[in-house]
C-alpha cells in the first residue's frame, strides 16, 4: 500500500514540526503549511489522502481552509484541530465539513489513531440515487431534494442521510452512525450528544416543510428512517 499524503496545517512550530516528525516515522508523505493561504496555494497544485487543520490559523482558518476544499468538490477526510472545546464547537467544526475533530492538547498516539481511522473509510455511496418517500438523494452529487425542493446539507448531513436512507426501516443506533459514517469504532470520548445535535439539525431540514416525517427517534437507541417513521 503506498504511503499516506497527507497535508498538516499548523502555524505553532512546536507542534508542527513534532506531528509531521511523528508521521514521518509511520512512513507518511507529510506536506506541511503555516498559514491559511499557504494550505489554499498547496491544495490548488496537489491531492492528498487527508487533510489535518488547525481551526485557529493566521489569515485564513482551518475552517476556512475546509470550505474552500468542499466547494470545490474536494472530499478529502479532514481531522480538525483546536482549542475550543465547547459542543457548539465540535459541532461547527462538523457541520462545516470536517470528517473528526481533535481538541487540543492532544495525545500524538489518539491523533495517529484518528488519522488512520479516517485514511480507512470507505466510500458509502454505491448507486447514483436513494429514495424514500418523497425524498431523493443523489449520491453521486451529494444533493438531496424532497417534493422536488433541493435542501441544503452539510458534507456530514450527506453521510448521515446516506447511511439513514441505506437502512431505512430498520433501527440505526448511535453506535452504527459513531462506526460507519464516523468512522470511530472505539473514542476516547464519546460522540453521542454531537450525534443528537447533528440528527436533530437533520430533521428539521428534512422533515420541516413536510406532513409526512421520515425520521423517527428510537428512545435511548437511536433512529428509524422511513415513510411510517412517524
Amino acid at each position: 500500500m503506498a504511503a499516506p499524503r497527507v497535508l498538516f496545517v499548523e502555524d505553532e512550530q512546536k507542534t508542527r514540526d513534532s506531528v509531521a516528525e511523528g508521521l514521518r516515522l509511520e512512513n507518511w508523505q507529510v506536506t506541511t503549511a503555516v498559514s491559511g493561504d499557504d494550505a489554499i496555494s498547496v491544495l490548488e497544485k496537489a491531492t492528498f489522502d487527508l487533510l489535518i487543520l488547525d481551526w485557529m490559523l493566521p489569515g485564513p482558518d482551518g475552517m476556512d481552509i475546509l470550505k474552500h476544499a468542499r466547494a470545490r468538490g474536494n472530499q478529502t477526510p479532514v481531522l480538525l484541530l483546536t482549542a475550543r472545546r465547547s459542543l457548539d464547537d465540535r459541532v461547527a467544526g462538523l457541520e462545516g465539513g470536517a470528517d473528526d475533530y481533535l481538541a487540543k492538547p492532544f495525545a500524538f498516539a489518539e491523533l495517529l489513531a484518528r488519522s488512520r481511522a479516517l485514511l480507512r473509510r470507505p466510500v458509502l455511496s454505491s448507486g447514483l440515487a436513494l429514495n424514500c418517500g418523497d425524498l431523493t438523494l443523489d449520491t453521486r452529487t451529494r444533493s438531496a431534494q424532497r417534493a422536488g425542493q433541493e435542501i441544503p446539507l452539510t458534507p456530514r448531513e450527506v453521510d448521515i442521510l446516506e447511511y439513514l436512507m441505506r437502512y431505512q426501516g430498520q433501527v440505526v443506533s448511535r453506535e452504527m452512525l459513531e462506526r460507519d459514517v464516523w468512522k470511530q469504532a472505539r473514542r476516547f470520548t464519546s460522540l453521542d450528544n454531537v450525534i443528537d445535535v447533528q440528527m436533530m439539525r437533520l430533521r428539521r431540514k428534512i422533515d420541516a416543510e413536510s406532513t409526512t416525517p421520515l425520521i423517527q427517534t428510537v428512545r435511548g437507541i437511536g433512529y428509524r428512517m422511513g415513510p411510517d417513521a412517524a
